[in-house]
């Protein structure tokens, strides 16, 4: 009896003795553990499910014959996997070049172009593809029309409603994210090493293919597969595009499935776990390619920046990025305004074509005031969450030494490489799994809490950049003056990083505006966003309708773009250098 009283103590006094910092880490490696994981093992165990939620469970296969038997399954698998390896690749090559002639050539205006595809970087896909219809459609798409008006040409020569249509509307949405990732990673290479080419007798081309990008296939390779994995949630181009014309992809046959009366979960959510285990594939194939090779453009000798030259060609290659920027960014922006006020969409030739009656009508609809006020309680319930969450686990993966550090820090990345569609469906089955959580269901709470893990990956590496750039000496000052772990947090790291998180909020609130496709199967009327409203509207043919709330949700989108440019301008996140 005194031997288990004495050990009773003896634990005691070790969990006395346990920091709190040690218990916060180990309540934060939890949390992040269970928002990320949880979803995704339900969602493996419901590939089994066959009873309906809140019936008695039955197990079986009859999902995943399903899914790899149906042709239809079979067919919109071909199609995600075609669509994106043909505009990845499309993409990549133009991408490189760009990003090539911004970061290390002495382009005119490269800053602004650079800026232009930045912004085309957080255009919602919506918009632009409402845009597109207007210019490409088949029947009354303004540069057929023009074309028509050739003698030479007959009929339509474009189609938007087709599978390069969908290929040509993504392209202008891929090209802002390659030359956002890519160019920094070009800036970053040494110009002696250019030099050393071209003085060997290289011209800038051969330069460019045989030193400048097998350095930068680190960054390449990234992007590729960040690319892959967002072609491969594509949702709302496909729905828009694809399914009038019987194209289906791996998204759309997830909400047709999930939309099916009565729906059909098993084969929705066997679907989902295929994708996921061959985009897990694509990670580890990733981390195991760059893990093995050594790329090091930046070392302790001098470090060149000369830009090469373009000579002759300088100012009509500008003019050839300067109308690839301006397509990508201010094209579909521009059509898509006058669409606003047709009063038939795309029909140009009517009589009296112009009208304010979409813009008085959607501005006096009670729906848009409700998912007005969805959009902001939603991005700013995302945006105040993540700014403190994300930063929170950047500290901890940055400063603090543990075990399990590289496991929380490839948790924080994992959202990224979850296609939208798919962290939706998780977490709609974690709700019917868990009786406990189905009051979440069709409420803006759960629709946070799916924007939150996916814009984990994001948030917690910009804040981990610039924590990276802060020297521990601060924090050390403050705990030898006898600060605790927390006050030096709130009193010298949280003045330091305000900016920081400011930026994190409003990109947050961005992606919570912008995004459809990881809240369309959660969503409900009560909870609709500005972004699912317009999809609504286009979706059942309203596109007068559609494109006033695409429009205005663009807009929003865009000034807190530029509001999160200029104050991560000044902390280094996002800004010229």
């Amino acid at each position: 009896m005194a031997y288990l009283t004495t050990a009773g103590q003896t634990l005691r006094r070790k969990a006395l003795a346990i920091e709190p910092s040690t218990l916060f880490i180990a309540l934060l490696f939890a949390m992040v553990a269970f928002l990320v994981l949880t979803p995704l093992l339900l969602l493996l165990v419901g590939s089994f499910q066959l009873a309906r939620p809140g019936e008695v469970p039955v197990y079986g296969l009859r999902g995943w014959r399903r899914a790899f038997t149906d042709p239809s399954i079979r067919d919109a698998l071909w199609n995600t996997l075609s669509l994106a390896v043909v505009r990845q690749s499309i993409a990549l090559v133009i991408g490189v070049v760009l990003s090539w002639l911004i970061a290390r050539t002495d382009l005119p205006w490269k800053k602004s172009l650079e800026f232009m595809f930045w912004i085309s970087f957080f255009l919602p896909p919506l918009p632009v593809a409402l845009g597109w219809i207007l210019l490409l459609d088949g029947k009354f798409g303004l540069i057929n029309q023009w074309l028509d008006a050739l003698p030479f040409i007959s009929g339509p020569v474009f189609n938007v409603y087709s599978y390069w249509g969908i290929v040509w509307v993504h392209m202008t949405t891929t090209l802002g994210v390659k030359v956002l990732l890519l160019a920094p990673a070009f800036r970053n290479l040494d110009a002696s090493l250019e030099e050393s080419a071209r003085s060997c007798g290289a011209n800038p081309v051969v330069a460019l293919i045989r030193v400048v990008i097998p350095l930068m296939m680190p960054a390449i390779l990234v992007s590729t597969i960040l690319g892959l994995i967002r072609s491969m949630e594509a949702f709302e181009i496909e729905l828009l595009l694809g399914v009038p014309i019987g194209l289906f992809v791996y998204s759309t046959k997830i909400r047709d499935l999930v939309a099916y009366e009565p729906p059909e979960y098993a084969p929705a959510t066997a679907l989902g776990s295929i994708f996921l285990v061959v985009l897990l594939l694509l990670v580890a194939l990733q981390r195991r390619y760059i893990g093995q090779r050594f790329y090091r453009t930046v070392t302790g000798r001098g470090f060149s920046t000369n830009p090469t030259t373009l000579g002759r060609w300088r100012w009509p290659i500008f003019t050839l990025v300067a109308v690839i920027a301006f397509t990508v960014t201010l094209v579909p922006m521009i059509v898509l305004a006058m669409g606003t006020f047709m009063r038939a969409f795309g029909y140009f030739d009517i009589p009296r074509p112009w009208t304010l009656e979409n813009w008085q009508r959607v501005l006096g609809d009670p729906n848009l005031l409700k998912s007005l006020w969805n959009t902001l309680v939603v991005g700013l319930g995302t945006a105040l969450s993540g700014a403190v969450f994300y930063l929170l686990i950047a500290h901890v993966v940055v400063r603090r030494h543990f075990a399990g550090k590289a496991v929380l820090d490839f948790l924080s990345w994992l959202p990224w490489a979850i296609p939208g569609i798919l962290m939706g469906l998780a977490l709609l089955w974690t709700v019917f799994a868990t009786r406990v959580l189905l009051f979440l269901y069709g409420s803006v709470y759960l629709l946070i809490i799916a924007l939150f893990i996916k814009s984990m990956p994001f948030g917690v590496q910009v804040a981990k950049s610039v924590l990276l750039q802060l020297g521990p000496e601060l924090e050390e000052a403050a705990r030898i003056s006898g600060g605790s772990w927390f006050q030096c947090y709130r009193r010298v790291l949280v003045p330091l990083l305000t900016p920081t998180l400011i930026v994190v909020g409003l990109l947050g609130f961005i992606s919570a505006a912008r995004d459809i496709s990881t809240i369309v199967l959660l969503g409900s009327s009560q909870s609709r966003t500005m972004a699912l409203l317009a999809l609504d509207y286009a979706f059942g043919g309203q596109f007068e309708r559609g494109s006033v709330v695409a429009f205005l949700t663009s807009l929003v989108v865009i000034v807190i773009a530029l509001i999160a440019h200029v104050v991560g301008g000044r902390v280094g996140i996002g800004g010229q250098r």
